[in-house]
């Protein structure tokens, strides 16, 4: 695959088959992610694959409450109310994986550290066949103390990216993108 496709072509996904994704396709695609650069060559990321079902519900329950509870006051997060409040609704749209790219420590730049090998990670999974989706819902919680529990990481550990992987029901038509924004100086 180019990487011309690849850029354009991948999606969020949010509808799977529910066909598992075995663990060579999960090495692959994690050590895929681990060529992203990171400053200083820190390589800070670490990474917690859940396919267990039962914890993927609780994890979005849990995820649900957290981010009803704390809820911008200005309204900007009332587009998810509705969704967040359906009990039928799991925020990983029932996604056979889900990986969490963690920072292992503090360190001035290991969020965009893990930003850049999430992005990797979603590309190779692209071109693995897959569909992926990063799931903003949840980092919340994931940086709780019970939710780094749920995760089996360290307290000092930083949840940055959770990611849903499997096999797209349909991947998703393409949306318009908005003209660059160019500032020359």
């Amino acid at each position: 695959m180019e990487l011309k496709q690849a850029i354009l072509g991948r999606r969020a996904v949010r509808e799977y088959t529910g066909q598992s994704v075995d663990e060579q396709t999960i090495l692959h695609i994690v050590q895929d992610a681990v060529q992203a650069p990171s400053a200083v060559n820190q390589q800070p990321w670490l990474f917690t694959v859940v396919r267990d079902q039962a914890i993927l519900n609780k994890l979005s329950e849990k995820s649900k409450a957290h981010m009803l509870a704390t809820a911008a006051p200005d309204g900007r997060d009332d587009h998810f109310k509705s969704h967040l409040e359906n009990p039928d609704f799991q925020i990983f749209y029932h996604a056979p994986v889900l990986i969490v790219i963690s920072a292992a420590r503090q360190d001035r730049w290991c969020a965009e550290d893990c930003a850049l090998a999430a992005e990797n990670l979603m590309r190779s999974a692209f071109e693995s066949g897959l569909g992926a989706g990063w799931i903003g819902v949840a980092q919340g919680f994931l940086s709780t103390d019970d939710g780094k529990s749920l995760l089996e990481v360290a307290d000092n550990a930083i949840p940055v990216a959770p990611i849903i992987v499997g096999y797209p029901k349909h991947v998703p038509d393409p949306v318009a993108r908005k003209a660059p924004v160019v500032h020359w100086v």
